[in-house]
């Protein structure tokens, strides 16, 4: 377990933003969280403990400054069974897996229930904090429970899906869980066989349509996902971005009416009977941002949702080019749209 001092996170968030951590330090297991945050580090490190910043795939935030603490980096790896039937698996991944690799395992296992989750960015052990989703599918759909180490004791929780809280994008680890507990583990529950596929979102459908499957596997849903994402969102390896910067806002049914009545030809998703979401990527489109670039900070050319870094934008200048994004989507729709990345 070795310390570092002003340590590069270029590559360790997806944006590929040039911050410095002033100490970093790497865990490779349950127990040396558990030694750390017990105060077993000397000198400078152990002093910026009480401002340690845990880091995990770097897929969900937007660094725009040097971190002046101890990024604890969760590298975390394992996969394993915990128990089976014939048609159930319970599967649990350890936090520092990447999160598409843990999918392509499952499938390669025939293992369904992830599928529609393909090339999310990130690690598993974030996954749970803001119950990412995709394609109709939620992680919670699959979850049974995270195991946590609580900052303060130190000692390992296990958290059901009911002590989660999930809602769209959010979970209590955003809420009053926030900044308590590192999650170390996250137990699923898949199918080995009469996997319940879901091909409901028109794109997938559609993409197995082209192909000509008519009873698609797990894998074919797979593909077809990842084929999909390909094409509306870059590669962060090739250019920095978050994913979705942010979430589509969900209106109750009088604020809806409103803006249908103004904008008729604007999609749309009744996800209950008083609450209806509008895709962010459509409005942000619409106030005229899609595909513009604001020196190397922009907004990609095919997704309006991404925000991407074209070499050297600096965290600062991709945030107030989301500000400014904001801010004329509330002008011109009269609705708010929140960041789903974290801002650091």
């Amino acid at each position: 377990m070795q310390v570092e001092e002003h340590k590069s996170l270029k590559d360790y968030n997806t944006f590929g933003i040039d911050c410095t951590a002033r100490y970093f330090v790497a865990v490779t297991s349950v127990e040396e969280l558990q030694q750390i945050l017990s105060g077993q580090l000397t000198g400078g490190a152990r002093k910026k403990l009480e401002n340690r910043f845990i880091l995990g795939g770097g897929s969900n935030m937007l660094l725009t400054k040097d971190i002046d603490a101890l990024v604890i980096y969760l590298n975390l790896k394992g996969i394993k069974i915990c128990s089976e039937t014939d048609n159930q698996v319970t599967i649990q991944a350890m936090a520092g897996e990447n999160w598409h690799e843990f999918v392509r395992y499952c499938l390669e296992k025939d293992y369904g229930g992830l599928e529609n989750l393909s090339l999310i960015p990130g690690n598993v052990g974030t996954a749970p904090i803001q119950n990412i989703g995709a394609y109709g599918v939620e992680l919670k759909d699959t979850f049974v429970s995270c195991n946590a180490i609580e900052i303060a004791t130190g000692k390992e929780h296990t958290f059901t899906k009911e002590d989660c809280d999930f809602g769209y994008r959010n979970s209590i680890f955003k809420n009053e869980a926030k900044g308590k507990y590192i999650i170390v583990s996250v137990t699923f529950q898949l199918t080995k066989k009469d996997h319940d596929l879901n091909t409901g979102y028109g794109a997938i459908q559609q993409k197995l349509t082209e192909k000509g499957i008519e009873t698609p596997t797990i894998k074919d849903i797979s593909e077809a996902v990842i084929e999909i994402r390909q094409s509306k969102l870059p590669d962060p390896k090739k250019l920095g971005n978050s994913g979705s910067f942010f979430k589509n806002p969900v209106v109750d049914s009088q604020k809806f009416q409103e803006f249908k009545s103004k904008h008729p030809e604007a999609p749309y998703y009744q996800i209950l009977e008083n609450e209806y979401k509008i895709p962010a990527g459509w409005l942000i489109e619409q106030a005229g941002f899609k595909g513009r670039r604001f020196k190397d900070a922009g907004v990609h050319e095919n997704q309006a949702l991404v925000l991407v870094n074209h070499g050297t934008a600096t965290g600062e200048e991709i945030w107030q080019l989301a500000l400014k994004i904001q801010q004329a989507v509330k002008d011109q729709f009269n609705i708010y749209i929140e960041p789903e990345v974290n801002i650091i």
